[in-house]
């Protein structure tokens, strides 16, 4: 297997909702929700960067095509980092979240690693760290 992640899906309890979210509140480009034709099919796919996408798809519509039964969400299972340039940079990044009515986990203070950064929630409790790292920072 080649190191290479090309769509990053989350399951969504309200896709309409999520789509604002993603959309409306952090600005993330996307041509909406696409597949509705299809059952269990609607999904809403946002640019990350060359070859990387977010998808937004309904839990059950994901289990469904995994073949699982939807189980609990666990938020402190996964992460999505979000790597920017500067310590305002995520400041700004974390007023957007909580603007577009994230849930603010853990707000942006220095690591002790000697980054700065904080926790936000989306509506259906998947949390994202907004992350300046002196040691990976982003191209410009």
């Amino acid at each position: 297997m080649k190191p290479r992640l090309s769509v990053i899906t989350l399951g969504v309890d309200d896709l309409e909702r999520s789509l604002r979210f993603y959309r409306d509140g952090l600005r993330l480009p996307t041509d909406g929700i696409v597949g509705q034709e299809f059952d269990h099919g609607a999904v809403a796919f946002f640019d990350l960067q060359p070859g990387l996408k977010l998808a937004i798809w309904p839990r059950e519509s994901l289990a469904r095509d995994a073949g699982l039964t939807p189980g609990p969400r666990g938020a402190a299972e996964f992460t999505l980092g979000h790597n920017v340039a500067s310590p305002e940079e995520v400041d700004a990044v974390m007023r957007l979240a909580a603007d577009a009515g994230a849930t603010i986990v853990k707000p942006a203070r220095d690591t002790f690693w000697g980054g700065y950064a904080g926790y936000f929630q989306d509506p259906d409790g998947h949390l994202w760290e907004v992350v300046w790292n002196p040691e990976l920072l982003p191209p410009e």
